[in-house]
C-alpha cells in the first residue's frame, strides 16, 4: 500500500476509482479497511481515498500524545500532499468528530461533508449516552472475551448472525502504547462552533445504532446552517459496512454522481 509523509508522519492509504475525490475517515478501533465494503459502490463515480489515521492500520508517527485538532491537521495535510486542492469528506464516528475540525480548522480543503454515525464535536459519549459509556468502558477491559457484546452497540442482531465475523474483521490491531492514545480522544472536551460550518453537510443515521443515540447524531444538523438528514431504516453504527449500496446511493445523491459542487 502507498504512503504518503507529511508534517512528521507516514500516512498509509488505499485508493480507488477515478473522479472527484472523495476522502474516508475511519472510526476509533477502525482503519481504513473498515470501508472496504462502501468503496467498490463508489468507485465508478468518485476516487475514493481511504487513509489510516495515527496508530491505526499502516500508518507510522511518533510516540507523543496528540488529540482531535491534530489528527484534523493530518486530514488536511494529507489531502494537500496528493496534490488536491479539496476533496469531499466522509467521517464515521470517531471520524465525524475529526470531520467537523477539519472543516472549521480547514474549511478551504473540504467540498462536501458527510457526517455518518456522528458525534457531537466538543461532547464525549458520557455526555449523551453515560449509561452505554459505562457498559463500552467494561467491555472494552477485556476485547476478545466480549467481543459478541462489542459487537452488539455496533451492528442490529439479525446482521450480525449472518456476519458474525465482519466486527472484529473491521478492528484494527494495535500495541497497549497505541491503544492508549486512542482512548485519550475519547475523553477530551473540547469547544468547537459547527455553526461555522458553512459547507453543504449530510447528517447519515443509523436507525439501529446501540453506539450513538441516532436523536444526538441528528441534533448536529440542527447547528450547521447548510446541514441535511437521512436515516438508514435497520442500519446500526457502521452503515458503510451493513448497507454499503444504500449507503452509496444516499452519496451519489448529494454529492452528484461525478461531479463537484464547489
Amino acid at each position: 500500500m502507498p504512503y504518503i509523509a507529511h508534517d512528521g508522519i507516514e500516512t498509509c492509504y488505499a485508493e480507488q476509482g477515478e473522479g472527484p475525490p472523495i476522502v474516508l475517515i475511519h472510526g476509533a478501533e477502525a482503519d481504513h479497511g473498515m470501508f472496504d465494503r462502501l468503496v467498490p459502490h463508489l468507485a465508478t463515480h468518485w476516487r475514493c481515498i481511504a487513509y489510516d489515521q495515527r496508530d491505526s492500520g499502516g500508518t507510522r508517527n511518533g510516540p507523543a500524545e496528540y488529540q482531535i485538532e491534530q489528527l484534523a491537521d493530518d486530514a488536511a495535510g494529507f489531502i494537500a500532499a496528493l496534490s488536491l486542492p479539496r476533496a469531499h469528506i466522509f467521517g464515521t464516528s470517531l471520524g465525524s468528530v475529526i470531520a467537523q475540525h477539519l472543516a472549521v480548522r480547514h474549511p478551504q480543503r473540504v467540498d462536501r461533508l458527510v457526517l455518518s454515525s456522528a458525534i457531537r464535536a466538543g461532547q464525549v459519549m458520557a455526555d449523551f449516552a453515560p449509561e452505554t459509556a459505562a457498559r463500552l468502558a467494561i467491555l472494552r477491559a477485556d476485547p476478545v472475551a466480549n467481543a459478541k457484546a462489542l459487537a452488539a452497540h455496533f451492528f442490529p442482531g439479525a446482521f450480525l448472525r449472518d456476519h458474525p465475523g465482519l466486527f472484529a474483521s473491521l478492528r484494527s490491531p494495535r500495541t497497549p502504547d497505541q491503544a492508549a492514545r486512542r482512548a485519550g480522544l475519547l475523553r477530551r472536551r473540547y469547544t468547537l462552533d459547527i455553526g461555522t460550518i458553512l459547507n453543504p453537510t449530510l447528517v447519515l443515521v443509523g436507525a439501529e445504532d446501540g453506539l450513538i443515540p441516532p436523536a444526538h447524531s441528528l441534533s448536529i444538523a440542527d447547528e450547521i446552517p447548510r446541514a441535511e438528514r437521512s436515516v438508514l431504516e435497520g442500519v446500526g453504527h457502521i452503515g458503510s459496512a451493513q448497507a454499503p449500496a444504500v449507503t452509496a446511493q444516499l452519496l451519489a445523491s448529494f454529492l452528484g454522481e461525478g461531479g463537484n459542487h464547489t
